[in-house]
């Protein structure tokens, strides 16, 4: 989700191109041929929510320069490329991944990072 100024600007989804067949109706080529996470990217049907969010902004011409990105996992390279490029600010994301490139590259685009940790913050909403 791309977010600016308290707005959502823009949501994505993890999944196969509009009107095509997703992977988990005719099969995963990444999971057939082996291949781990992390890793050969543009062997894939689908597109990452991070993708799917710029993307969405651009066809319906809505600026994220400046957005926030909320996602699930740290982006793969290929989306950290298309995060830099788009002037997305900051990151916000849950969980890791195996993407030791994407790191370095987001770290030195000086876009901010920060990990959320769902359960820290759930616990001092409590109190």
């Amino acid at each position: 989700m791309l977010v600016k100024d308290k707005k959502i600007l823009a949501t994505g989804y993890n999944g196969a191109p509009s009107r095509l067949e997703h992977c988990l109706d005719i099969g995963c080529l990444r999971e057939k041929m082996g291949i781990p996470s992390g890793e050969r990217h543009e062997l894939c049907r689908g597109l990452h929510a991070e993708q799917n969010a710029i993307i969405q902004a651009a066809y319906h011409g809505v600026e994220i320069r400046g957005a926030t990105l909320y996602c699930t996992n740290h982006p793969c390279i290929i989306c950290s490329k298309m995060i830099i490029n788009a002037g997305i600010q900051k990151i916000v994301y849950e969980e890791g991944y195996a993407d030791l490139l994407a790191k370095e590259m987001l770290k030195e685009s000086g876009i901010e990072m920060e990990k959320f940790d769902r359960k820290t913050s759930s616990e001092g909403s409590k109190q």
